[in-house]
């Protein structure tokens, strides 16, 4: 009997589980969507050091790089930083 089979047999006798499942699996899920985001659209991580050494310099004052912020308008705030 297979493993998938297994579960399946045990969440018939005991479906109390079957939230169990449903929340690890939807934590799961989101846990590895952010870790995507972070590795893809965060500006410290470079994935190429040839053609972009280093990406946060090219970022401008008024872009948002966060997942949310609360109570900051980045489209008023000036760049604090000379230019490369």
């Amino acid at each position: 009997m297979s493993m998938l089979g297994t579960v399946a047999k045990q969440l018939k006798n005991h479906p109390a589980l079957i939230p169990l499942f449903i929340f690890i699996g939807g934590g799961t899920t989101m846990s590895i969507l952010y870790l995507g985001r972070l590795a893809l659209r965060n500006p410290d991580v470079c994935w190429d050091r040839t053609n972009n050494p280093e990406p946060w310099n090219k970022m401008e004052a008024n872009q948002q790089y966060k997942l949310f912020t609360i109570n900051t308008d980045y489209s008023k705030l000036k760049k604090d930083r000379p230019d490369f």
